[in-house]
């Protein structure tokens, strides 16, 4: 703990430690070229949430265009749309509809206050009325089943986002005691004329992550764990508790259950519409939002849960009751596409129902604004609404009917009904997309490739391999770019550009998620050079010019894989771990490392090491540029800093960037920049033609 202390205490600027930078190297794109390709990654008009009325007549948005704000029109023509009236200049999020269709809420931070209150529109021309008074962090509302209760996630007195992607604050006091944020369910009178300060409901030693609305709207099913929130998430129990009562009962805890789900995690709970069941998604979960596994059904009363998707080769990410208690609509990851399908709860031979074929399967990213891959439906849940993009086309409002005659697998957004043209005639600034499949060691393993951005068929390019972050995520085509490092920028500059799915991933099914337990850097090497061997023979590839890098998970691996393989030229770690070892006493979320190793450090030192790169560091002979925040509590400093310092004293090109103010994901726009000019020059340099 002392060495994160001090190491931040000297970065109180943006620090730049470098080492060993050759001359001889190419020089990088022109600067003023490599800022243009980045304004133009995101060009067009974003959708932050879409909602349809619960009697499908209607549709609310939040446009991110040039004038923001928050829409409503008939969902038969929503070129007309007008925007919510609220008094004042006013930022809206979480938008949600009262059952009877008639009234909008929303939270809205107004004017100058960074304060989010709830609102309520009548949709009469008349102001929101503002129903809450609140002091702290607010997320996830939703109307309790009768139309009378807004319940939603509230941590009072909030100094900073709840979760660990935010920076951390400083340390400071008793560690681990002192300052502890706590997020609970608060629920406030949606039939209230006036701001009132909302009943907290949920004990205040348990800090509660996903909710969900008993049929009666009496109770709340809920995940919690002891804080602090952002360590123990991993160790979540299911509680369900009726309002105003002073505790609540254990429904399911996956650590004392045997069978598959001991240990793992749950995420997204739904009372079935009878009372009598609770369903869940459970698997094995590297990052709280980042949702995938099968899904589950416990009974509402407590006992032994039921996996109503055994052997599935997909992720669920989302589910919803279709209506009645048999049955349950489901987002999955299938092979790097989403899916919208249906599982029969009451099968008693437990297996995957889909319908034939599922609602819609599509090479695109799909979801309402609201968690991972969520839908808005319509009360008869006839109608499904979202929000969906790909590689190659950018945001647009979709909406499919579930009671249609299902018609053959949608490979395209031009499959799906589009309601919003908010991008007519925008194209991308990077190259075409390709999904590409390849075998290895005996699993099918799956990436997206981006083509460079004036590809020539005769010509040899360069290939910048990306891994992603978690490792339990999925890299979906998808437009626009993220912060940090970003595949289109690459892509626009002439790159090909291998995202790749390896083990570890969601869209394979749950054992193909567990497949890198024990394991981080070897089997998921092997699927990762799978893909380069399948990108090069394929295309013009020069395997001379290949590059690594990554952020979070990604940066361990641009790490360690270097100490494996002198297959990449050049690497970029950012926000990576180093050392397993001493990152178990040095980061804030350690509880997420015992289902991945199976034991904590001090009870299986062998298991950690093995997965080290510092064990292996006399390899490196790539050269590797480190990046990170210096509040990360992920995945915090010190493990890039002994990184860096290690290939520095090992004579290997190396450069250091601490980014100030920053947590695990970068908030500055100026830094994310900062960190993708530095690549960019990084790959130029030491991968030049």
């Amino acid at each position: 703990m002392t060495r994160i202390v001090v190491f931040r205490r000297i970065a109180a600027g943006l620090i730049l430690l470098l080492s060993s930078v050759a001359s001889s190297a190419q020089t990088a794109p022109d600067k003023a070229h490599i800022d243009e390709v980045l304004r133009g990654l995101n060009r067009g008009r974003s959708v932050g949430q879409v909602a349809v009325s619960p009697d499908g007549s209607r549709l609310a948005w939040i446009d991110l265009g040039p004038n923001p704000g928050l829409r409503i029109a008939p969902i038969s023509n929503i070129s007309t749309a007008e925007p919510v009236q609220v008094s004042g200049r006013c930022s809206e999020s979480d938008i949600l509809w009262r059952p009877d269709s008639k009234a909008l809420a929303f939270f809205a931070s107004c004017g100058d206050a960074k304060q989010a209150d709830l609102y309520l529109s009548h949709l009469d021309g008349q102001p929101a009325v503002r129903l809450t008074q609140l002091t702290g962090y607010t997320n996830e509302a939703a109307f309790s089943p009768d139309g009378t209760k807004m319940a939603f996630l509230y941590v009072e007195g909030a100094t900073r986002p709840a979760g660990a992607l935010a920076a951390m604050k400083p340390f400071a006091g008793v560690i681990g005691e002192d300052g502890i944020e706590i997020q609970r369910i608060a629920v406030a009178d949606a039939t209230a004329g006036e701001a009132q300060k909302p009943q907290q409901v949920t004990p205040a030693n348990l800090h509660a992550f996903e909710f969900g609305w008993s049929p009666d709207s009496k109770s709340l099913a809920y995940t919690a764990a002891e804080p602090p929130g952002e360590n123990n998430w991993w160790t979540a129990k299911l509680y369900a508790q009726t309002i105003g009562a002073s505790a609540p009962e254990v429904i399911l805890a996956p650590a004392e259950v045997p069978g598959p789900l001991h240990g793992l995690q749950m995420a997204v709970p739904r009372w079935s519409p009878d009372g009598k069941n609770i369903a869940f998604i459970g698997g094995l979960m590297s990052d709280q939002g980042s949702t995938g596994g099968d899904v589950w059904l416990v009974p509402a009363s407590g006992g032994a849960p039921r996996n109503l998707t055994p052997g599935a080769q997909s992720s669920v990410a989302w589910i919803d009751w279709a209506g009645d208690s048999t049955a349950l609509y489901v987002v999955r990851v299938v092979g790097g596409e989403d899916e919208l399908g249906m599982i029969r709860a009451g099968s008693n031979s437990n297996v995957l129902v889909q319908l034939k074929p599922p609602v819609f399967r599509v090479a695109g990213s799909i979801g309402d604004g609201r968690i991972s891959h969520s839908i808005s439906f319509t009360a008869d849940h006839k109608l499904a609404v979202f929000r969906a993009s790909s590689f190659d086309h950018p945001t647009e409002i979709y909406a499919v009917r579930t009671d249609a005659q299902p018609g053959a697998t949608v490979t395209t957004l031009a499959g799906l009904t589009q309601l919003s043209h908010l991008n007519d005639g925008v194209e991308p600034a990077w190259g075409k997309s390709e999904s590409l499949s390849w075998k290895s060691d005996g699993f099918n393993v799956q990436g997206w490739l981006l083509l460079p951005k004036n590809y020539d068929p005769s010509k040899r390019y360069p290939l910048i391999v990306l891994v992603h972050g978690g490792p339990a995520s999925a890299v979906e085509s998808r437009w626009g770019a993220g912060g940090g490092i970003n595949a289109p920028a690459f892509s626009a500059l002439d790159y090909f550009v291998l995202q790749v799915n390896p083990r570890g991933s969601y869209g394979q099914g749950e054992a193909f998620v567990q497949a890198n337990r024990k394991d981080f850097g070897y089997g998921d090497l092997r699927d990762i050079l799978g893909g380069v061997d399948a990108a090069e023979k394929k295309y013009p590839i020069d395997d001379k010019r290949v590059g690594l890098t990554g952020w979070s998970y990604g940066g361990f691996m641009s790490m360690f894989a270097v100490t494996q393989t002198h297959r990449f030229r050049a690497a970029v770690a950012g926000a990576g771990i180093s050392d397993w070892q001493s990152y178990y006493g040095e980061n804030s979320i350690g509880q997420w490392m015992i289902p991945y190793f199976g034991a904590s450090v001090y009870d299986d030192p062998a298991v950690y090491a093995k997965s080290s790169a510092i064990n292996f560091i006399k390899r490196v002979k790539t050269p590797t540029l480190v990046v990170v925040g210096d509040r990360d509590g992920e995945c915090p400093a010190p493990q890039s800093f002994e990184f860096w310092h290690a290939l520095r004293d090992e004579h290997v090109p190396t450069q250091f960037v601490v980014y100030p103010n920053e947590g695990h994901g970068f908030v500055d726009p100026a830094h994310r920049r900062d960190v993708m000019e530095r690549a960019v020059d990084w790959f130029a340099r030491y991968m030049p033609e």
